[in-house]
């Protein structure tokens, strides 16, 4: 069963209410007020069934002026609207202004009513209807049906309802159920016994009773207790539906209207907004760069000011790239549709399609900006989330970052992503606790910039085995974090664009010099050491020839490296022969007798109490020895 939302539109007194109770046989007029005064202040909601079986939700809104605000948020997600024209008035200002209201929401199937017929002859109806298709030339309701009827007789319902149905079924698609699920809230309230219940329309996804979703922008968690469907209780609730869910741990003093129910970290709040924004031809304003507007989304009304980016003003019939900055936070969803009215006096001028809701503070004419804009307004989910990859060159951005940035879930998320990593845009780093993602673009900076180090560090450093990896990122990827860097380098060592060994990074080709001055100082290290014997020499004594310490300090680093020479203590060093001969030997005594001596290693190998007790120490090291009791004494490991 298609579940079906159907709004209507329309200025004050043409009928909208009645023609609902005609249709449902229910009166949506909810508050004392309204049903006082004869009009329609708030939202209205009931259903009735179509004769294929599909259920119909029914949203009564406002067509009185000042409620235009309750007519943009019942908007939020109808299939299709009923757009109530009086026979014995026509089209009236806030006909036009509904219009005009549907079209910048991008409301697409429509069915003009003409109500109360049964006041007026055939020739007036025929004029009328005239009036309105020449109204309607050009707008996005110029094919709609248009349904003689009266909703006070019941004349024509029959066929309006066999219109709908035939439009429900042949010409409404089925929202996607599939994505992260988002609920506009239009109203909050509580009752004795429940608590917090809340209503809107579902927009995308589903909810289940049970499942845990947060309030956005309020930031607060709550579980779902129950969730009812047109008055029935249901264990859960699809995109396209009416619903009224009652809701833990959050009070209906802390939810508004423009609150949205949503997973948690699904969504972000945000103050700035880039859209697309279009000046209603039928406009008489202009708007100007900082002009203080009222701005409609969802079921949102925010203040906001606007910052015209790639034109100086905004004319009639005029579109253009626009920043709006938000004096409150609101989370919403790129794609997002909205409508813009003047701050005073109150008067709709436009509206548009939100582009990015979590830009940056962005400068005016700058052709970057304005291109980036272009690729969202005319692009994919994909493209978005390129560009939001090459936003994060320097940090990489995850899976579910992503996900919240745009709104998608994060399955959506993996395909657009799939989709740019075999378009070679991405690369995908899979991790334990999440995905990183990198754009090409970064990948081949990032390579630029570590190899032209590792370069010059090569040309500084000729007897290094290479630059440390922790140095290269401190100085070149700080902002990345250490384990995900770790992959990365795993990733260029793949790429074969540098080599790893262990600590150190260096460039394929490279090789530690042994030139001339290399082998001069290599073998005054040696020729010390064999002289010392196994009285040890310190480093800091050795006469190093002229040499500067760091060039010193990096051919003694390969030495070790290639076990030619071994670090006793932290200043004391040998050749790695003698250390293995000394091994060998106090194995052998203690293979004889378990315990061994400082006094008896002095004696052992010819050598000072100074000297005797390094080489205990590093035999400890190798755990050929260790202390039991006395310092001067060790046994078998």
């Amino acid at each position: 069963m298609k579940n079906i939302i159907i709004g209507t539109a329309g200025h004050i007194d043409h009928g909208k209410t009645t023609l609902i109770k005609a249709l449902t046989g229910r009166n949506t007029d909810r508050w004392e007020e309204e049903q006082r005064r004869g009009i329609t202040i708030d939202l209205g909601f009931t259903y009735f069934d179509l004769p294929s079986g599909d259920r119909a939700g029914i949203i009564d809104v406002p067509g009185h002026e000042k409620f235009i605000n309750n007519m943009v948020a019942g908007v939020v997600g109808m299939d299709l609207v009923l757009l109530v024209i009086a026979a014995d008035e026509g089209i009236m200002p806030q006909t036009r202004e509904h219009m005009d209201i549907l079209g910048l929401l991008g409301i697409e199937k429509s069915i003009i009513v003409l109500n109360k017929c049964d006041l007026v002859d055939e020739e007036w109806i025929e004029l009328v209807e005239e009036e309105i298709r020449e109204e309607l030339s050009g707008t996005f309701l110029e094919q709609a049906p248009v349904v003689k009827v009266s909703a006070a007789t019941g004349q024509g319902l029959d066929q309006l309802i066999e219109v709908i149905g035939h439009m429900s079924s042949d010409e409404v698609v089925e929202k996607d159920i599939h994505t992260i699920p988002r609920l506009p809230i239009d109203r909050a309230f509580s009752l004795s016994g429940f608590g917090t219940i809340i209503t809107g329309t579902l927009v995308s996804g589903t909810i289940r009773k049970e499942d845990t979703l947060e309030m956005y922008p309020i930031g607060k968690e709550c579980k779902i207790r129950s969730i009812q469907v047109h008055g029935a209780d249901q264990k859960e609730c699809y995109a396209g539906q009416r619903v009224a869910i009652n809701l833990s741990n959050v009070k209906k003093k802390e939810i508004q209207r423009g609150c949205v129910l949503a997973p948690p970290n699904s969504m972000k709040n945000t103050d700035l907004l880039d859209v697309k924004m279009n000046i209603l031809e039928s406009s008489m304003r202009v708007l100007t760069n900082h002009t203080r507007l009222h701005f409609f989304t969802g079921t949102s009304e925010i203040l906001c000011r606007a910052v015209l980016l790639d034109k100086e003003e905004l004319g009639p019939g005029e579109s253009g790239y626009v920043q709006l900055r938000l004096e409150e936070e609101i989370a919403v969803r790129r794609g997002d549709k909205f409508v813009v009215r003047f701050y005073s006096p109150m008067e709709t001028i436009g509206g548009g399609v939100i582009l990015e809701p979590n830009p940056g503070v962005k400068k005016r004419f700058q052709e970057s900006v304005i291109e980036e804009l272009r690729r969202k307004e005319s692009g994919s989910s994909a493209d978005v989330i390129e560009l939001h990859a090459k936003k994060h060159g320097d940090t990489l951005i995850t899976l579910a970052e992503l996900a919240k940035l745009t709104a998608l879930s994060v399955d959506e998320v993996k395909e657009d992503v799939k989709e740019l990593e075999e378009q070679e845009l991405l690369a995908v780093f899979e991790m334990r606790k999440d995905t990183y993602v990198w754009h090409m673009d970064s990948i081949r900076e990032a390579q630029q910039t570590l190899v032209r180090a590792l370069e010059d560090y090569e040309k500084k450093y000729p007897y290094r085995y290479g630059m440390k990896k922790a140095e290269i990122q401190t100085m070149y990827f700080q902002k990345i974090k250490p384990n995900v860097f770790d992959r990365i380098v795993e990733f260029f060592v793949e790429r074969g664009c540098i080599r790893r060994a262990e600590e150190f990074l260096c460039t394929p080709e490279f090789e530690v010099k042994k030139d001339g001055t290399y082998q001069k100082v290599a073998e005054n290290f040696l020729n010390v050491f064999e002289k010392a014997g196994y009285d040890f020499v310190r480093y800091s004594e050795i006469d190093l020839k002229g040499v500067s310490r760091d060039m010193a300090d990096d051919i003694l680093n390969i030495l070790l490296t290639e076990g030619k020479v071994v670090r006793v203590t932290e200043e004391m060093y040998t050749l790695a022969e003698y250390m293995e001969q000394a091994k060998e030997k106090i194995k052998a005594h203690l293979a004889d007798d378990p315990l061994i001596t400082i006094a008896q290693v002095r004696d052992m190998f010819g050598t000072s109490r100074k000297s005797a007790k390094p080489i205990l120490e590093y035999m400890d090291a190798l755990k050929i020895t260790k202390k039991m009791g006395a310092e001067s004494e060790r046994v078998a490991y």
